[in-house]
């Protein structure tokens, strides 16, 4: 705050946007070919989509009092908005044709990132065309 004479700490205009737009983001690849790979024989591009609408971005600091200190962070998410996503993701790779891959950490977290895993199946079960393979 001292750096920008800030009065107080304003939150991430970067998580406000996110959470307005319902967290889902894609970044596309661009490519240069003046850019050299870091792995030659990949050709084909990857997009990468994140949900980014509650959890870190609606966290709030709070205070405990740990032997010996420490810190903590709680975090949440609403399953409309992870349909959301699911959704979002669903439609961006029939669009585009390409293949759609869930990568999440439930072996650590398994009831938050559990949850996308399962809300996210469903969608594609649910809504996936007839002729659609699926290796879910």
């Amino acid at each position: 705050m001292d750096e920008f004479h800030l009065k107080r700490m304003y939150p991430s205009p970067n998580g406000t946007l996110r959470n307005r737009i319902g967290g889902t983001i894609f970044r596309e690849p661009i490519v240069c070919q003046n850019v050299p790979r870091l792995v030659p024989n990949w050709t084909q591009s990857i997009v990468i989509g994140r949900h980014a609408f509650a959890d870190q971005y609606a966290a709030t600091d709070f205070v405990y009092e740990f032997p010996g200190g420490g810190v903590a962070m709680a975090m949440y998410n609403l399953d409309e908005s992870i349909r959301g996503f699911a959704r979002s993701s669903f439609n961006f790779a029939l669009q585009r044709g390409w293949p759609l891959y869930l990568s999440t950490k439930d072996t650590i977290l398994k009831q938050y990132d559990g949850r996308f895993r399962d809300l996210s199946r469903r969608h594609t079960t649910t809504s996936s065309p007839p002729n659609l393979k699926s290796a879910i």
